[in-house]
């Protein structure tokens, strides 16, 4: 119970870095990340708030998940439901305007994707399991036995062409977010000496049977 608790702040920590990355990201107003060209082409297409479209696009794609063999802890969870209320109440909150300069918008995406990247380290650190996006992107490479690197690509052109459709914001950002953001991950990854391979993900069931302990 005790470890349990111990991980929690870090948790909360990681979902609301996340949250504050794709906000800056979306403030620097030079193009979405693919995943956020989705969620806002959905918003608008549907009337939803921005977090919640991104709340629904995580329980679909975490049932998906599922559906394909994937099993999903209790960081996957909150992942689907914690980051898109921190989006919600920062759009609310709005302690940034948005930017009206291209080229001070690229630092400001940039650093939004730094910020994602450190988020990643704490969240994935905690060991309660991967986003949802995640979980799909390892049960399609399972299931088609293609290379990681071709589903995630997959996916993502995927959902950046159909945010695109619903009206999304495509620009330069998406380009330095599809290209720059695994970058940014690796670098602060090596800065922070974190081994992401030697994290055991706990299922739920196991996150159960810790508790209890």
């Amino acid at each position: 119970m005790k470890y349990f608790l111990q991980r929690m702040p870090r948790l909360i920590l990681g979902l609301f870095l996340y949250a504050l990355g794709i906000y800056v990201t979306i403030r620097a107003n030079i193009g979405y990340a693919p995943w956020d060209v989705f969620h806002t082409g959905l918003s608008k297409a549907t009337g939803m708030s921005l977090g919640t479209s991104s709340i629904v696009t995580g329980v679909v794609i975490g049932l998906l998940a599922v559906l394909l063999g994937e099993k999903i802890g209790l960081g996957t969870l909150a992942n689907m439901i914690v980051v898109g209320v921190f989006i919600d109440v920062l759009m609310k909150w709005n302690p940034i305007p948005i930017n009206q300069n291209f080229w001070f918008g690229i630092p400001m995406m940039i650093l939004g994707l730094y910020i994602i990247a450190f988020a990643t380290y704490f969240y994935i650190g905690t060991g309660f399991g991967a986003g949802p996006r995640d979980s799909l992107m390892v049960a399609l490479t399972r299931k088609t036995k293609l290379p990681v690197g071709i589903c995630r690509g997959g996916i993502e052109v995927i959902t950046l062409l159909c945010g695109w459709y619903l009206g999304g914001l495509v620009g330069l950002g998406t380009v330095i977010s599809a290209f720059g953001s695994g970058f940014c991950v690796q670098t602060t990854f090596k800065l922070m000496k974190f081994n992401i391979t030697s994290i055991k993900h706990e299922t739920l069931t196991d996150t159960w049977r810790l508790i209890r302990q």
